[in-house]
């Protein structure tokens, strides 16, 4: 039996040793961010923070500001298909959160959902927008419910598919022992792995194009990713959206995909009680990312659904001052609780 124990212990020993090897055997070189910004990239400095944006649509009087937040282990680039179809009627920014896309990827940031959404309200108060509705997909609409109870300037929330109830996050990356941390951001570095990862979130994976991956994977051949992913998911921990949910004062319009392979549609039902007078819009034939495969019907849901938010509060306020901090950075060279609608995917 001590034999045993003993051959057993040295597995593990073997195991872990070769484990942490691999993860943090050297890869790629990782590339200034200068050298992968595209021409629409803009960036900006928040509390030391440089962060990766783009606009679509003009910004003035009677156009909605909507910040759209992105997911976990993606960017902006998750927007590419939603975001021109709303800027005929509103001022539309995505965003890289930090540690993600282009945006910088600290070491010592907290990474928690709270901290984060305090940097999208500072974002949103250095971009200049006026009462913000803030956009989120999966992780990010957990950051953006977290960001509207935050910011008392807030005009409205839309949640697509959240990780609020449920986070949808990888079991490997909620596992913080070492070297998991590592392996995790090396595996979300690896083209092939989060190719496959991300086809699977799909209704038609055919979606996920060659460029696509191209886009996604500039965060992972940053400057500074390989350190900073692995801060990140050092620090993964459940939100605490389900307790912030009742104080969410702002109209909420929850655009599901009801074929979501790791939510229940059930949880959608749930989502819409748990936040008081919120609407919800089904779209059958799209899975998680509805927004991207049921782009034109989600534009169509959000136009319908703005008049909601102006009728919610009067002329906006004053525009919000700046915050320390809180300035536009130079960009590098470019290198109520209705019944569900149900609709289809058509985009």
């Amino acid at each position: 039996m001590k034999r045993v124990v003993g051959a057993l212990l040295g597995l593990v020993v073997m195991t872990w040793l070769g484990l942490t090897a691999w993860a943090y055997w050297p890869g790629e070189a990782e590339v200034p961010v200068a050298r992968l910004a595209s021409a629409d990239d803009r960036f900006l400095a928040v509390d030391g923070l440089r962060l990766r944006y783009r606009a679509w649509g003009a910004a003035g009087e009677g156009r909605p500001d909507l910040l759209l937040i992105h997911g976990f282990a993606n960017s902006l680039q998750s927007w590419r298909l939603l975001a021109p179809r709303l800027a005929d009627c509103c001022h539309v920014v995505a965003i890289d959160m930090p540690g993600y896309g282009l945006s910088d990827k600290p070491v010592d940031f907290d990474y928690h959902n709270g901290p984060q959404a305090a940097v999208m309200v500072a974002a949103a108060r250095a971009l200049g927008l006026r009462r913000t509705i803030y956009v989120g997909h999966s992780l990010g609409g957990a950051i953006a419910l977290q960001a509207v109870v935050r910011d008392p300037d807030a005009a409205g929330l839309v949640l697509l598919n959240p990780g609020i109830l449920t986070t949808g996050v990888p079991k490997i990356v909620q596992v913080t022992l070492p070297p998991l941390p590592r392996m995790s951001a090396k595996l979300f570095g690896s083209r092939e792995f989060r190719g496959n990862f991300l086809r699977t979130s799909y209704v038609d994976p055919s979606i996920v194009t060659p460029q696509v991956i191209d886009d996604l994977m500039l965060g992972a051949r940053a400057e500074g990713y390989m350190a900073g992913m692995t801060s990140l998911m050092k620090q993964y921990a459940e939100g605490e959206e389900i307790a912030l949910a009742a104080r969410v004062r702002v109209p909420t319009l929850i655009p599901w995909g009801d074929q979501d392979r790791n939510k229940l549609r059930s949880e959608a039902d749930d989502l819409q009680r748990l936040i008081p007078g919120s609407e919800l819009v089904r779209f059958a034939d799209a899975g998680h990312y509805v927004h991207e495969e049921a782009a034109a019907g989600v534009a169509r849901a959000i136009e319908a659904w703005l008049p909601r938010t102006a009728a919610a509060g009067t002329a906006p306020g004053a525009p919000p001052d700046a915050l320390p901090g809180a300035t536009e950075a130079a960009a590098p060279t470019p290198a109520s609780a209705a019944a569900p609608i149900t609709q289809g995917a058509a985009s």
